[in-house]
């Protein structure tokens, strides 16, 4: 093994650590950002569901928006209304809240990671001195072509890695917005049947089935969110997020008619066919990822081959 093998084989490997600790940095960056916006997010729903609770509290203690209510002999419909309003958001508090766990629980992670490639960029620098040294030293006309594959080889194998690590967040986050699709599908199954008269039973089971989609959505989001990190890695920023699942239906059973149960049936359409869309966005990125992987994968290939006929020429 003469010195370019041995040291060519210990650039790469630093080179792999360097580049690793520039894709967590960039990661750290994006959870950071995301747990910025969660914690927004949280305060902002603390503050709205302190206020909801309030328009509860009043209307069942009494007072003056209570006594009007009762004048105009809707105080207790509108006391429902704002008992799931007050619900709906205690559910997406709940939620987000959730998800800001999950998030913290990923900084954690990555900031684990970071901590064991913290001096990879330094030892990847001492070694390209190391063979620049060797290089001036041997006079050997394929130092230099050797060195430049080794570097756009390492780059190639990084990208392909990436792009692949890209692809496989996206399958989770399909396969996750599929279970949210599937809910909507029962809930809208279900709003089918009470638009045309099911009455209490198809209002439960609708209710279910949007609880069901709202959990699942929120599993969902958290892939977008990982799926947004790995896509960063390779240079795309884009900040995925799903519609809200409506679960205030259940209080419309208090007012069940026929234009109630239209309005609820336009909601959970409109609703599914956003995730749809979100869902086409998420198979078309996965499709110019494996392109891009297919490429890359190429031209890999195209350098070891390289590479082989400079050590063996």
């Amino acid at each position: 093994m003469t010195p370019f093998d041995s040291t060519g084989d210990d650039l790469r490997a630093a080179r792999e650590r360097a580049r690793r600790l520039e894709r967590l940095t960039g990661q750290r960056r994006a959870v950071a950002a995301q747990i910025e916006e969660t914690e927004q997010l949280v305060a902002e729903l603390e503050a709205r569901l302190a206020k909801e609770e309030g328009d509860v509290s009043r209307l069942e203690e009494g007072g003056f928006a209570a006594f009007l209510s009762g004048l105009a002999g809707s105080r207790q419909e509108r006391l429902a209304r704002e008992r799931a309003e007050a619900q709906a958001v205690r559910e997406r508090l709940r939620g987000q809240r959730t998800r800001l766990e999950w998030l913290r629980a990923d900084r954690v992670t990555v900031e684990s990671a970071l901590a064991e490639v913290g001096g990879a960029r330094e030892e990847f620098d001492a070694l390209l001195k190391r063979k620049e040294h060797l290089l001036v030293q041997s006079g050997d006309p394929r130092g230099r072509e050797l060195v430049e594959l080794g570097r756009t080889l390492a780059d190639t194998v990084a990208d392909l890695r990436e792009h692949e690590e890209a692809h496989r967040a996206g399958a989770v986050a399909a396969e996750a917005i599929g279970r949210v699709l599937r809910c909507l599908g029962g809930a809208r199954g279900a709003s089918t049947w009470d638009v045309i008269g099911g009455g209490l039973i198809a209002d439960m089971m609708e209710h279910g089935h949007l609880r069901d989609a709202d959990e699942a959505a929120w599993h969902a989001q958290r892939a977008l969110d990982a799926f947004a990190r790995e896509l960063a890695d390779i240079g795309v920023h884009v900040a995925p997020a799903l519609p809200e699942v409506d679960t205030r239906m259940f209080a419309d059973m208090f007012f069940d008619n026929i234009i109630t149960d239209a309005l609820k049936h336009q909601r959970v359409t409109r609703t599914g066919e956003a995730v749809a869309e979100m869902a086409r966005w998420v198979n078309d990125t996965m499709g110019n990822l494996a392109a891009r992987g297919t490429e890359l994968a190429g031209r890999r290939d195209s350098l070891v081959a390289r590479r082989q006929d400079v050590l063996t020429g």
